[in-house]
């Protein structure tokens, strides 16, 4: 038997009461710039956060979004979770950066007809087998090497090198080198989510998604 302290770290508020402030109460786990504020708790990615004359509260400064709570009532950021999803926000199941068995990707940007990733491909790992009936795509490759699979035909992209993939193009992306490679996607169309993805051959197990899939002769061509 030991008697031990116990916090179950259910809220931001209990872990807060956790951490070593300096002398006006704060807490600063980011590039922070502070003028006059006292007892706030401020976390961080990568970019600056300046903050002036706050009291009592959290920041936290996400890719995905930023939350601006008094530490009193950082519980009903559970509220805020209902919300999301009572609304539909892919932000409830969604993040900016989205891991996958072949790598992750990352949303730089998005706007009317277009969407800009950062695609990561692991080694001697490839993404499905696959085309978009919405969405046309430019690749290009700012880091390793691609070994690019489109409408049949198999072909390398260099570093400083790039690509088109049309709407309904079969298309591949694989990694045949021994380092990450990375992909800047451009996509371009009406409809940009992913389940305009139709799988037609896929390494990891994974079903067939998006519209109905393809006719067999089709298919059998390709895999």
């Amino acid at each position: 038997p030991k008697n031990l302290g116990w916090s179950d770290l259910g809220s931001w508020q209990a872990w807060d009461e956790l951490l070593l402030k300096d002398k006006q109460g704060n807490k600063f786990l980011a590039e922070v710039m502070d003028i006059d504020s006292r007892n706030i708790t401020v976390v961080g990615t990568k970019r600056l956060v300046a903050t002036i004359g706050l009291e009592d509260l959290i920041v936290v400064d996400t890719p995905d979004a930023l939350l601006i709570t008094r530490k009193n009532r950082s519980e009903d950021v559970k509220k805020l979770v209902e919300s999301l999803k009572e609304r539909k926000r892919e932000e409830h199941y969604l993040h900016k950066t989205v891991k996958r068995p072949w790598g992750a990707y990352t949303v730089l940007d998005t706007g009317m007809g277009f969407k800009i990733k950062l695609m990561e491909v692991k080694p001697d790992h490839s993404l499905s087998l696959q085309l978009h009936r919405k969405r046309s795509e430019h690749w290009v490759v700012v880091e390793g090497k691609a070994q690019i699979t489109r409408d049949g035909r198999a072909f390398i992209v260099n570093t400083n090198e790039s690509t088109f993939i049309p709407m309904s193009c079969v298309h591949r992306i694989a990694n045949p080198g021994d380092t990450i490679l990375r992909i800047v996607e451009v996509q371009s169309g009406d409809y940009l989510e992913e389940d305009d993805i139709e799988r037609l051959e896929d390494r990891y197990g994974r079903e067939k998604s998006g519209v109905p899939c393809v006719s067999v002769s089709r298919t059998n061509r390709y895999v």
